[in-house]
């Protein structure tokens, strides 16, 4: 499953339709990116702001729970709650459950809570399908932009921050909802690559940007970026099945 989502990059990403395709970006930071592949170990980490800040903390919890209340309220969830409870996508995620009962939640490539709506909005809906959903369980989060407060907010909402940079190369162990609506396509590749055999991509349900339109552009720019840093993701479309996210006003 899959949804849209619009992405700041230096590389002007191409929109197909409600989605973006978000690409590598060039030059030496699309070459760091690379050297943070799969076959790099994973690192521990810490917030680079070590200390929490109480004011800081209450005032973006209470930026949270606004932005909470509006998304809960809005034609986009009440459409987005309805179109995940069709049968279709039920079954499928049926299917990934198995024999668990629940399925774990990871939240990649965030961003910064605090200083953006967009990830406010994001994790809102995170905490809301939560809510709303009993066979969605634990919720796990990292971006390594993270500042400490923001990790004691997130905590605070119930959510686990991890404390090392899986770089998002997770094996879906148990059933799993990657949540990754703001990622470039280096993470999305580092998932499907750590998972890469039919035990493990059955175990998984992604919440993302949509494969179908990186594997078109692919198909046209056959020079691009994308053919080399997200190779995994090009090849991966003949294992899964994509459902589109309605994409409507917050109103």
């Amino acid at each position: 499953m899959a949804a849209s989502a619009k992405t700041h990059t230096r590389e002007k990403p191409r929109t197909e339709g409600d989605w973006t395709i978000v690409l590598p970006r060039r030059g030496k930071q699309r070459m760091n990116l690379l050297k943070t592949r799969i076959s790099e170990q994973e690192q521990s980490w810490v917030p680079t702001e070590h200390e929490t800040n109480p004011d800081r903390e209450l005032k973006l919890m209470r930026k949270i729970q606004v932005c909470m209340k509006k998304v809960e309220s809005s034609k986009f969830f009440c459409t987005l709650m309805d179109q995940i409870q069709a049968p279709e996508i039920m079954h499928c995620i049926l299917t990934v459950l198995g024999s668990e009962s629940r399925m774990q939640v990871v939240i990649y490539g965030l961003g910064s809570i605090e200083s953006y709506e967009p990830p406010q909005f994001q994790q809102a809906v995170a905490i809301l399908m939560r809510k709303s959903f009993s066979w969605i369980g634990d919720v796990e989060v990292f971006d390594p932009i993270l500042s400490a407060t923001e990790c004691r907010a997130l905590e605070r909402l119930g959510c686990s921050v991890l404390s090392i940079n899986e770089r998002g190369c997770r094996r879906a162990l148990k059933p799993t909802l990657f949540f990754m609506p703001h990622c470039e396509v280096e993470l999305y590749d580092n998932l499907v690559q750590a998972n890469w055999k039919t035990g493990l991509l059955h175990r998984i349900l992604l919440f993302g940007n949509s494969f179908k339109a990186y594997e078109e552009y692919g198909s046209v720019f056959k020079n691009s970026t994308l053919v080399d840093s997200g190779k995994h993701v090009l090849a991966v479309g003949r294992f899964t099945k994509e459902f589109g996210i309605n994409t409507v006003s917050m109103t």
